[in-house]
């Protein structure tokens, strides 16, 4: 397997800059035209103007390109390959969605034009709404949150502001999570301003049925759950789960992160979920990464749809209309309607693959992951933690720990020589329940051709680990970028993240 990432000795775009280099020209303006002009500084407060100019690169639009052109190419992208990041859900964004978004009809609609002129938008928002209810089982939705972690925020503080309604939010102080849960679970829930109670997963790497009684109590606000959870294995005990924490009081959260293995075959407000979050960025194929863009709508029964943020798009039966006016709602997460783009994509998505094309989805999600987990099963230095033999649903979880034992290769190892060979690295160390964990979700996007490539490459890992480990703890070699130092790149005294900082570095 031959590989060989482009290497461009790449200067930062500062550093090419040449003084009077110019990538734009304006027309001439005749000095009586100038004078008509008002002056944009005018605009802006004395205490808010620079003292000099900004500083910025001066390059030719031809240098520009060819600056953005080679970073391109030393990168690794969905189009390029598999991108196997468990819980992740990286699958093939349809060049279809990104024509529809570009449509003048939509990209040059402004969000403070009035709703009378915005019927056509709204109308597929509207229906939008509906379907993700539809999709998940529950009633109604607002596609404000701008993300999955937002999504989640919106959620948690869908259940405080409940709790707050009942007048129990001075005891319903703690929020229940499972050992094996995402890590923003615990992020939003202290955000919110809980406390987070941790449970076990069992043998079968399922939430700890036992455990879970005995962390519920009167104090006990919710429940935030992933199903199937984040090992790939699907809660069969569900529904037990929700009476435990219903007849405490609570309310049951689903982190949508998952969603792409129950497309079209089960539901989470059927499972006993009250309140959802969906990536649109995941589950219906929009692009994301690289700090977004994204999308996680939530949704919610009907007796908690008056908590949701504001806007949320309703029909009449003659008009369509924003409903800012819920005093009970936890308010705004975004302006506007969220990111649009993002939920424009998702729409055009779902319409064109139906509910049949959901169902696919999930069945080839889950066939790929299974068929991953029983060609990995069989390759020295790997296990399947939690459960071997069961069927896994989208990802599956595997442990490096005998490869680390015999050899002193590690999964973190494993991933870098991944790249080598011309592959993205899976998630690796999370879940944290499982030693030397690499999280793998194929998506159901990647033909079986490209799975045997991935498999093959652990393949070659395996055996070059048991022959010459020290080659493998030396990867990547072949990349633009070869091994980091991980703890000097993330030192907070080496990062460079801006021009500024750079030349400080410099001095």
């Amino acid at each position: 397997m031959k590989y060989q990432q482009a290497r461009w000795e790449e200067a930062l775009v500062f550093e090419r800059s040449r003084k009077g280099s110019v990538g734009y020209s304006l027309p001439k303006v005749s000095e009586a035209v100038r004078k008509t002009i008002p002056k944009p500084l005018s605009e802006i407060p004395e205490s808010l103007r620079r003292s000099s100019p900004p500083g910025l690169p001066e390059l030719s639009e031809p240098e520009v390109m060819q600056h953005f052109i080679r970073l391109s190419q030393m990168n690794y992208c969905i189009d390029l390959g598999l991108y196997p990041l468990g819980s992740c859900t990286m699958k093939y964004n349809p060049p279809l969605n990104e024509e529809v978004i570009r449509n003048p009809q939509f990209s040059l609609l402004h969000p403070h034009q009035d709703c009378s002129t915005l019927q056509g938008i709204l109308h597929i928002f509207f229906e939008l709404q509906q379907w993700l209810a539809e999709i998940s089982g529950v009633d109604s939705f607002s596609l404000q949150p701008a993300a999955g972690a937002q999504g989640e925020l919106a959620g948690v503080l869908i259940i405080r502001a409940y709790h707050a309604d009942q007048g129990e939010l001075e005891t319903r102080r703690e929020i229940i999570i499972p050992d094996s849960a995402h890590g923003t679970n615990p992020a939003s829930a202290a955000m919110a301003g809980f406390d987070v109670v941790v449970v076990p997963s069992n043998q079968q790497g399922q939430v700890d049925l036992q455990a879970l009684q005995s962390a519920v109590s009167d104090q006990t606000a919710g429940l935030m759950l992933t199903n199937p959870n984040t090992l790939g294995l699907f809660e069969k005990e569900i529904e037990t789960i929700a009476k435990i924490v219903h007849d405490a009081g609570g309310l049951l959260y689903y982190d949508g992160a998952n969603l792409n293995a129950n497309l079209g075959r089960v539901r989470p407000g059927d499972m006993g979920f009250d309140i959802i979050h969906i990536n649109l960025h995941k589950t219906f194929a929009t692009p994301h990464g690289g700090g977004g863009p994204g999308a996680g709508p939530v949704g919610v029964k009907s007796h908690l749809s008056q908590f949701l943020p504001v806007p949320v798009i309703t029909f009449d039966g003659k008009k369509y209309a924003l409903d800012t006016d819920r005093s009970k709602s936890i308010g705004r997460l975004h302006g506007f309607l969220g990111n649009a783009a993002v939920s424009l994509k998702a729409y055009a998505y779902i319409m064109r693959m139906g509910w049949q094309g959901l169902q696919a989805v999930s069945n080839h999600a889950v066939l790929n992951a299974n068929y991953i987990m029983k060609q990995i099963e069989r390759i020295k230095g790997f296990s399947i933690p939690f459960a071997p033999g069961v069927w896994r649903k989208h990802e599956v979880v595997i442990s490096a720990k005998p490869l680390e034992r015999d050899t002193g290769v590690s999964a973190r190892d494993v991933a870098k020589a991944l790249l080598d060979r011309g592959l993205h690295a899976p998630t690796f160390y999370f879940p944290a329940i499982v030693e030397e964990a690499l999280m793998i979700e194929p998506t159901e996007t990647f033909s079986k051709a490209e799975l045997d490539r991935f498999i093959a490459a652990l393949h070659e890992i395996g055996k070059e680990a048991y022959t010459d480990p020290q080659k493998v703890c030396e990867a990547p070699q072949r990349t633009a970028i070869t091994r980091l130092d991980e703890v000097k790149a993330a030192h907070p005294r080496t990062m460079a993240l801006t021009w500024r900082m750079y030349q400080k570095y410099q001095k």
